[in-house]
């Protein structure tokens, strides 16, 4: 992986201070291969970043989805404008405010994101299957109900 950094604090033991930093670095790795799997040149990461997070949140208003990504507003208003250029994405009065305007998927924008996350599925469902062994895939199974546990308050 990589040259350790400084020692770890008195209360966090060497073994958990570099599982910790050897999963950060593997999940890093892994998350960026599994967006390479599904990405084309006809969208910019950050339009995938946001086709999927309307997918995932539904109906927003530009300025919601700025907070929700981390970026300026004229930001998402582009990477908005690019989308529905391409038909990604319809943009309706808000029924609450009519002066603001609430971002849909249209239907070739959830079967653009719906096709990428099969693709990403079948992938890596392909390269566990190819790559581990019956037993390494019961390894990562148990692995993975232990890395549950870090999601759970």
């Amino acid at each position: 992986m990589s040259s350790p950094p400084a020692d770890p604090p008195e209360d966090i033991s060497d073994a958990a201070a570099r599982a910790a930093r050897d999963l950060r670095v593997v999940f890093s790795r892994l998350r960026r291969r599994i967006r390479e799997v599904a990405e084309d040149d006809e969208l910019t990461p950050s339009q995938v970043s946001a086709l999927t997070l309307v997918a995932k949140h539904g109906a927003a208003t530009a300025s919601a989805l700025a907070v929700a990504e981390g970026v300026r507003p004229q930001s998402m208003a582009t990477t908005l404008a690019a989308l529905d250029r391409q038909g990604l994405i319809r943009r309706s009065p808000d029924p609450d405010d009519g002066r603001r305007r609430l971002v849909t998927l249209t239907d070739a924008g959830r079967q653009r994101v719906e096709g990428d996350r099969q693709a990403r599925e079948e992938w890596l469902a392909r390269a566990v299957q190819d790559r581990f062994t019956e037993d390494e895939r019961h390894t990562l199974l148990a692995g993975l109900a232990l890395l549950e546990r870090l999601t759970t308050p």
